[in-house]
């Protein structure tokens, strides 16, 4: 196995390195934001030619460093620069989330060092995008960091089939992006690509899970990140005083994936309150645990008063929490855990569109609705034995009420097309995406 695993972010770093502007990599803990680092520094080093000198490493979760950088951050930076003020020097600061006035204490330094470029890493959104970035407009490009998407995933288990799957996933984006067409031709790996797909349904994409060989140590991983990173990092960072209420939340939260929420029923069920819900649910979805979907509406005021759709960002850590591995031909939940995997991939691949889901008040339902600028794309997962191109009553409703140029049912692997007017919709498996 390699030494590190391919991922698709870092040839969009390299783009951004030249620049003096400062990289924030947001991500959850254990996504791979530290090897993304040293692969950069191998790229910096092998490629670029930058002495291994001018790159440092400082990691915010050491106390000490964390302690001497805060009490004169100019005079730290400066230790390791000494007298070399024509090197371009590299500082790759991990955890950068747990520096208190960090955003200040950055934008002073951006501004005093013209010979360094700074990069960070956090594991929080709300404390990167929100106390540092206030702080550093013009000055932060950020980047968002997942798990393996099931691409990079695809690339780890077998690079004859990430071959084929670069050639379908392009087929599909081109569709969706700029509407050019494509014949759908039966797909010899079809077996092979649903075997893995739900391989990674089941699991997810963290990383060492990906690595493991067998049940029980993917499990234990797993057991690890939740024990760590979900409950007693962000109970900490974020000052959660009831860590039964939010264990409670987070196991009816994993029952409820694609389903509506209700806040005042979560609030009942937690013996909690509305404004306590919203709270809980907002730091689980800034710090990467669960993604938070509202809803299409033409008026956008709406859309503020009609209840949200959640996803886990990783399907291996939902399924831990409901205790349930088993493959997916014996579970109940197939469809919403293929939803929930579809949704990532989107919010993966697809970062140009705004992903939202649409609900009439007679509950006509479309799983996803991708809008970017006044262009919106409907689409539908499903994840069932289809033999011939047929809709369902709301997807038909949406596509007639809309008239989106195009539209998506991601399938169990059939193929087809159909136009209903003036929409062009494609039968892909989901699996292209």
């Amino acid at each position: 196995m390699e030494k590190y695993f391919p991922r698709d972010l870092l040839d969009e770093f390299k783009k951004w390195i030249p620049r003096k502007e400062i990289l924030a990599v947001k991500g959850p803990r254990q996504a791979g934001k530290t090897t993304l680092l040293k692969m950069l520094q191998e790229y910096l080093i092998g490629e670029k030619k930058v002495k291994k000198d001018n790159i440092i490493f400082l990691n915010f979760e050491d106390r000490e460093v964390l302690y001497k950088f805060s009490q004169s951050p100019k005079e730290y930076i400066n230790s390791f620069i000494g007298g070399r003020t024509k090197d371009r020097i590299y500082f790759f600061i991990d955890e950068f989330h747990y520096l208190e006035n960090g955003g200040r204490i950055l934008k002073l330094l951006f501004d005093i060092f013209e010979n360094v470029k700074f990069i960070i890493t956090g594991s929080s959104s709300l404390e990167l995008t929100g106390s540092v970035a206030k702080h550093l407009v013009g000055r932060l490009f950020s980047f968002n960091l997942y798990q393996l998407s099931f691409s990079e995933f695809l690339r780890v288990k077998s690079k004859q089939l990430f071959n084929v799957y670069q050639e379908k996933n392009n087929l599909l984006k081109e569709f969706i992006f700029n509407g050019r067409d494509f014949e759908a031709k039966t797909d010899i790996f079809a077996n092979d690509f649903k075997k893995y797909y739900e391989e990674y349904s089941i699991w997810g994409g963290y990383p060492e899970v990906t690595k493991a060989e067998d049940y029980e140590t993917k499990r234990i991983v797993l057991k690890n990140i939740y024990e760590t990173y979900i409950t007693k990092d962000i109970i900490e960072l974020l000052r959660i005083n009831n860590l039964s209420k939010y264990r409670t939340l987070l196991k009816m939260l994993s029952n409820q994936i694609g389903s509506l929420i209700n806040y005042n029923n979560l609030a009942s069920d937690t013996q909690s309150y509305f404004k306590e819900v919203k709270r809980y649910l907002s730091i689980l979805d800034e710090t990467f645990i669960i993604s938070i979907l509202t809803p299409f509406f033409t008026n956008k005021m709406n859309e503020l008063k009609k209840n949200p759709k959640i996803y886990f960002i990783d399907t291996g850590i939902r399924n831990f929490l409901i205790n349930n591995f088993n493959e997916l031909s014996l579970r109940q939940d197939m469809g919403s855990l293929i939803e929930n995997t579809v949704f990532l991939q989107f919010k993966i691949n697809l970062s140009d569109f705004l992903i939202k889901y649409w609900r009439t008040l007679s509950k006509a339902e479309v799983d996803f609705v991708m809008e970017r600028g006044n262009e919106i794309i409907s689409i539908e997962v499903k994840y069932s034995a289809l033999n011939k191109e047929r809709v369902s009553r709301s997807f038909r409703s949406f596509i007639l009420g809309y008239e989106p140029p195009r539209a998506v049912v991601l399938t169990k692997g059939f193929l087809g097309d159909m136009t209903l007017y003036p929409t062009k919709v494609k039968f892909l498996p989901v699996w292209y995406l």
